[in-house]
């Protein structure tokens, strides 16, 4: 039984991209201003840098438009590191995608290279596309809400949940 959440939980990188798309399917029920999320998977075989697209129909109150991520998303146990990321065309896929950025989802950590990378591709931006990058800590303090998922991914974590909230109970 795990006391934290913990990637050690996810079997494989099949399973932390089912991960990813399942948080952000569940976006469309939780958040107010998102009025459905389509989450497109690249399907098996090479991805050419973008494992999903996941689309926002979002309504600001005037109006309701669209926002398009390709999200790749990288299952390792050590640093990500430039080399790992630097064969892909990011502002091409953004655009062959007809999306508004591309974000990167770790299980771990990147190195500073690939910080350097993300930070020059925003500098140099022209067309103002997003350049995004959740790692692995950052992504665990979204899913800790997001309990529905719990049982499903993390079922240790999820356990040793419920058996401190029925110790609480009167």
């Amino acid at each position: 039984m795990k006391n934290t959440l913990d990637f050690s939980e996810i079997r494989d990188w099949k399973q932390f991209e089912d991960l990813v798309m399942a948080y952000f399917e569940l976006l469309k029920i939780e958040e107010k201003d998102i009025v459905d999320v389509k989450v497109r998977p690249s399907g098996v075989g090479s991805d050419g840098g973008r494992d999903l697209l996941v689309i926002f129909s979002v309504n600001d109150g005037v109006v309701s438009f669209e926002r398009r991520w390709v999200v790749q998303c990288k299952f390792q146990d050590g640093n990500v590191l430039q080399r790992d990321v630097a064969n892909v065309n990011i502002p091409s896929l953004i655009h062959q995608y007809g999306a508004d950025g591309y974000l990167l989802v770790c299980k771990g950590s990147v190195s500073s290279g690939v910080t350097n990378m993300f930070e020059g591709l925003i500098a140099e931006c022209r067309f103002n596309y997003k350049y995004e990058i959740w790692q692995g800590e950052q992504f665990k303090h979204r899913l800790l809400t997001k309990f529905s998922l719990h049982p499903l991914f993390f079922p240790e974590y999820h356990e040793y949940t419920e058996l401190k909230n029925r110790r609480l109970e009167p």
